[in-house]
């Protein structure tokens, strides 16, 4: 089956506009076009530009995805190239997901700061906390915005 660009976009529930930006930047050396030159979307295209789109969503930049898309289309000798890229590429998100985890752990400890400041009509309240009052969980948090050092015993918790 052929699909044109509007209806291959619904299928990956991206704009059409999304498509002709990839297409103009080369990623889609693999879509076919019909003798008057519109593109002829495949079945078989649906799975590249759904690897595509996760590549975008990973962070990678576009003339990174068009030198994976080459590299797929030279063939197998081109594997560990692509394995190389992909370990590359998780190692960014897991840096990035870790970067965020620590992120959510100060937003959720300042929820607890204004929760326990707001129930004590005083922000008073928690910052003049001692440590052992305040939960666990934001101890090493707490000691960080504060320019501590952070115990060695937290490290475990």
């Amino acid at each position: 089956m052929v699909y044109t660009v509007g209806e291959m976009a619904k299928l990956l529930d991206i704009p059409a506009s999304t498509l002709r930006y990839y297409d103009k930047e080369g990623l889609l050396p693999f879509v076919e076009r019909s003798s008057g030159g519109i593109r002829m979307f495949r079945e078989s295209d649906f799975e590249w530009l759904q690897i595509i789109g996760c590549m975008k969503k990973a962070g990678m930049s576009i003339r990174d995805i068009r030198q994976y898309i080459q590299l797929a289309m030279q063939g197998d000798d081109t594997i560990d190239t692509r394995l190389q890229m992909f370990h590359h590429q998780r190692q960014v998100l897991l840096d990035q997901i870790r970067e965020m985890q620590h992120t959510l752990e100060t937003v959720e400890y300042k929820c607890w700061f204004y929760e326990t400041a707001q129930a004590a009509g005083t922000t008073d309240v928690p910052i003049r906390m001692a440590e052992e009052e305040v939960p666990q969980r934001f101890r090493a948090i707490r000691r960080e915005l504060h320019g501590e050092e952070p115990v060695k015993d937290d490290a475990s918790a």
